[in-house]
């Protein structure tokens, strides 16, 4: 058994054989592990300090300030050490040369969202025809966006739209059909325009968005016909997606067009033969269209007796999935730049 003077020899020991072990260490990690040997639960203070209950009563008090002494020590120690290092490591990193004259990292340019180039070149395939852009807000009046274009406040085909109200006559558009309307107030025919921009409803799904991409056309002259539009969006078809693709329409139901038709495409993946796309039919819907409501007419201020015309409606982000084979609409919207330098 230790006296008391022997076990306090061992302790103040225990200081120096620390600082022989951590002196040369030249890294934190290996530090704190030598600072476990000594002061750990199971380390070597520890385990001299079981000796303690062997003692008189009346020594411990001074083989245990010894030990805290000694812990004390460690403890300054291993600050010291770690100071070292992190000046060792500092000194090194100023002592780095760095070249100034190295070209810079080269920094990948930008370019226009899949969105924008689906928009501008939809946009440039009607230009050929003679269409130009009308542009209007999407915060809009109730007016405008519905009854103008013969969809009174009881009429059910409000139900088809979901719109988002602002106020009880402030709606976010539903649709770039106001812009039809507000050109149609503002300029005599013939009227030629297209009307892409961003339009609101309640719709959330992978193919539907609460905010979505739409482009809207109108034309409005002397003995414009059903198949002037129908050899519009053929031309349309063929040019955007530049593949001979035939379409056909369908009768519909739209409020502000009579007779309405659902506008569908051959599949361009397939071209019309049946595929996962198309669901093996040969074909894909586009939009919707028709020839102008006589009551449009008459709420904008046109004699339907003397004028006709058309208007036709498509997603952008529908006709960018169609075109590029993109299963969900969300992913236009979430900046990956995976998905978006792909385009």
């Amino acid at each position: 058994m230790s006296t008391t003077p022997e076990l306090i020899a061992k302790l103040e020991k225990l200081g120096d054989e620390f600082l022989a072990q951590a002196q040369p260490l030249a890294d934190e990690q290996s530090i704190r592990a030598a600072q476990a040997q000594f002061l750990g639960k199971k380390g070597k203070v520890s385990e001299l300090m079981k000796e303690l209950g062997k003692l008189p009563p009346a020594e411990r008090p001074q083989v245990g300030a010894a030990a805290n002494k000694v812990k004390e020590k460690i403890e300054q120690l291993v600050e010291a050490c770690l100071v070292r290092i992190a000046n060792a490591a500092k000194q090194q990193d100023l002592a780095r040369k760095v070249d100034i004259t190295l070209p810079a990292r080269p920094v990948g340019g930008g370019h226009l969202h899949l969105l924008t180039q689906v928009r501008q070149e939809a946009v440039a395939v009607f230009a050929e025809l003679g269409f130009v852009v009308a542009e209007g807000p999407q915060i809009e009046t109730d007016w405008h966006t519905f009854e103008a274009l013969a969809i009174p406040k009881d009429h059910p085909a409000r139900d088809m739209q979901d719109t988002f109200y602002v106020s009880e006559e402030i709606v976010l558009r539903t649709h770039t059909s106001p812009v039809q309307v507000r050109t149609m107030l503002t300029q005599p025919p013939p009227i030629r325009i297209v009307a892409p921009g961003h339009v609101y409803r309640r719709d959330d799904d992978p193919t539907h968005s609460p905010m979505f991409t739409q482009l809207e056309g109108l034309a409005v002259d002397t003995d414009i016909s059903f198949s002037d539009l129908k050899g519009t969006l053929l031309h349309f078809v063929k040019r955007f997606f530049q593949k001979d693709l035939g379409i056909r329409l369908r009768p519909s139901y739209f409020p502000f067009v009579e007779p309405g038709a659902e506008v569908d495409m051959q599949c361009s993946f397939c071209g019309g033969s049946g595929c996962r796309i198309c669901k093996q039919t040969g074909w894909v819907e586009i939009g919707g269209a028709g020839m102008v409501d006589p009551d449009v007419f008459k709420n904008v201020g046109i004699d339907s007796e003397r004028f006709t015309g058309f208007a036709f409606g498509m997603g952008i982000e529908r006709m960018a999935m169609l075109r590029h084979g993109v299963n969900d609409i969300k992913f236009y919207y979430e900046g990956d730049v995976r998905f978006l330098e792909q385009f």
